[in-house]
């Protein structure tokens, strides 16, 4: 006879799901280079799939349609590289300049704290030094982050072909897989997911346009270099959630430091930046990001940095929409809902155990 595990004690059921866990994580962490680019060929896959559809209407077959529609998909991307290139060249021949204002500026620091701390300008190089030493380690971390970003470039045309040809090998697959008296509730699951990453990925697109807009619009009034370049960049950085708007601020601040005196222009910049960051938060997100990805703020900068930590910069991408679909799974199954509300932006008004305690209360008072 099977024993089933809901119905063990809670540290037996426990110990299982830990072990679940570590085992999860382990595989998710050893099959990296093949998780990643599949996790992007899927949600981009599923982003294409309506303009595949529609295209095969057009009576075009359907390997043909898939082709044309990663085409586009190329040629768009293809264009906001050769933008930013453009901005990036002019940026370099400006780099000799800059580098000696930053030393300039460098120098001048060094003196302020050793005449206003007492730390002489060789123990200052020294401890700089020292720190460069340290952070090698996370640094190359980085890098090797960058360097897979950059072999799942190559690799995804290739998954996302696949992915949308045999696109009803799959989902009969899924279909199959299942008990038949579940076939309703896989349907609304897979309706769910799509709906769910297709709004969440073209809400992205648009915020990321908009925040690169503001961006470059109060860059440029400022009088900042480089300003269109550096509102992009921090535009693509801001899709990191929470984290990636704070680190977008530090670029014009330096870039301020460095071509202008005073620091009235990085005052600017900040001040900026927060109203940017205000509307980004309160207005855009709520209303074109989050508008099927209901996901809690505390739940989406835990996870983030889990995704950091499991698959780097690729991970912290993958770790909202991924969510997202884990959530749209519990809610449809009964003993995992509880975990679906936890993750949700629903916040009750009153909590389980205040209510039992009503009970309680009331039930004591009709006993007497």
């Amino acid at each position: 006879m099977a024993i089933k595990i809901k119905d063990q004690p809670f540290y037996v059921q426990s110990t299982a799901v830990l072990l679940g866990l570590v085992l999860l994580v382990y595989i998710l962490a050893t099959l990296t280079d093949i998780l990643v680019p599949l996790a992007f060929a899927a949600f981009l896959a599923v982003l294409l799939n309506p303009l595949a559809n529609r295209l095969q209407r057009y009576k075009l077959p359907r390997a043909a349609a898939i082709a044309i529609a990663m085409a586009i998909a190329i040629l768009v991307v293809a264009a906001v590289f050769y933008f930013l290139s453009t901005q990036m060249i002019q940026f370099g021949d400006s780099l000799p300049m800059l580098k000696k204002k930053f030393g300039e500026i460098s120098l001048n620091l060094k003196d302020w704290i050793q005449g206003t701390f007492g730390v002489a300008v060789a123990k200052q190089d020294q401890m700089v030094k020292e720190a460069l030493g340290n952070s090698q380690a996370m640094v190359g971390k980085t890098l090797g982050g960058l360097i897979g970003t950059l072999g799942i470039v190559f690799l995804l045309p290739v998954y996302i072909f696949f992915l949308l040809l045999y696109k009803p090998l799959i989902l009969n697959f899924l279909f199959e897989v299942f008990a038949e008296e579940n076939s309703k509730k896989v349907s609304e699951v897979l309706s769910e997911t799509k709906g769910a990453i297709q709004s969440y990925i073209v809400g992205l697109l648009i915020e990321m346009v908009i925040v690169a807009a503001m961006n470059s619009g109060a860059l440029l009034l400022l009088g900042v270099k480089y300003g269109i370049l550096i509102g992009c960049i921090g535009a693509i950085l801001n899709l990191i959630p929470y984290l990636g708007g704070i680190i977008a601020i530090a670029l014009p601040v330096l870039m301020a430091t460095v071509t202008k005196d005073g620091y009235s222009t990085q005052l600017g910049v900040i001040v900026a930046y927060i109203v940017i960051q205000f509307i980004d938060n309160n207005v855009l997100v709520p209303r074109i990001v989050s508008s099927k990805v209901q996901i809690n703020a505390l739940m989406s900068i835990v996870v983030v940095l889990l995704g950091n930590q499991l698959w780097g910069i690729s991970g912290m991408f993958l770790s909202i929409p991924f969510v997202a679909v884990l959530k749209i799974i519990f809610d449809r199954i009964d003993d995992l809902k509880p975990w679906g509300k936890l993750l949700g932006d629903n916040i009750p008004t009153r909590h389980i155990g205040e209510r039992w305690g009503n009970r309680r209360k009331k039930a004591v008072g009709v006993s007497e």
